[in-house]
C-alpha cells in the first residue's frame, strides 16, 4: 500500500478552495450563497478524534506486542489495514472539504459587516481547521500502521 502524500493533499485542498471561491463568487451573483452548516466543524472533529483514538490504541496494542506483555492482544494486520485505508480515504476527503469551506471562507472574508456572512465565515474556518486535524490524525495513523523497513531493500516500508 502506497503512503498518502502530504503534496497530494495540498494541491487537492488548494484546487477545491479556487473552485469554491469562484463558485461561491458566481453564486452569489446570481442569487443567495448556500449557508456552511454549524454540523460541518462537528463531525469533522468527530472524525479526526476517532482517527486518533484508533491510532493510540493500535500503538499501544503493537507496543505491548513487541515488548511481549503477557496477555496482550495483538493486532490482526487485515484490521490494520482497514484503519489505513480508513485513515487515507479519510485525509482526502477531508483535505477536499476542507477547501470547499476554506474557499468558501475566503470569499465570506469581504462581508463580515453582516453577522449572518460573518458566522458563516466563522464556520468555514473552524471547518478548514477541523479538516487539517483529520488530516493530521490519518496521518499519524498510517505512521503508526507501517512496517518495519525491509534489510533487503532500504527505504522500501509502506504501510501495512
Amino acid at each position: 500500500m502506497k503512503e498518502l502524500r502530504i503534496r497530494v493533499l495540498a494541491v487537492e485542498f488548494v484546487a477545491a478552495g479556487v473552485l469554491s471561491w469562484a463558485g461561491a463568487r458566481l453564486w452569489n451573483s446570481v442569487g443567495t450563497l448556500p449557508s456552511v452548516p454549524l454540523a460541518a466543524p462537528v463531525v469533522l472533529a468527530l472524525i479526526a478524534v476517532f482517527l486518533l483514538a484508533a491510532a493510540l490504541s493500535i500503538r499501544a496494542r503493537l507496543k505491548a506486542q513487541r515488548e511481549r506483555v503477557p496477555g496482550a492482544k495483538g493486532v490482526d494486520p487485515m484490521m490494520a489495514a482497514r484503519a489505513v485505508v480508513f485513515g487515507q480515504a479519510s485525509a482526502l476527503v477531508a483535505a477536499l472539504v476542507a477547501g470547499i469551506y476554506g474557499g468558501t471562507g475566503v470569499f465570506l472574508l469581504s462581508y463580515l459587516d453582516i453577522p449572518a456572512r460573518r458566522d458563516q465565515a466563522i464556520y468555514a474556518g473552524a471547518s478548514v481547521v477541523a479538516g487539517i486535524a483529520v488530516i493530521a490524525a490519518a496521518l499519524f495513523m498510517e505512521r503508526v500502521c507501517r512496517l518495519p523497513e525491509d534489510d533487503d531493500h532500504p527505504g522500501a516500508a509502506s504501510a501495512v
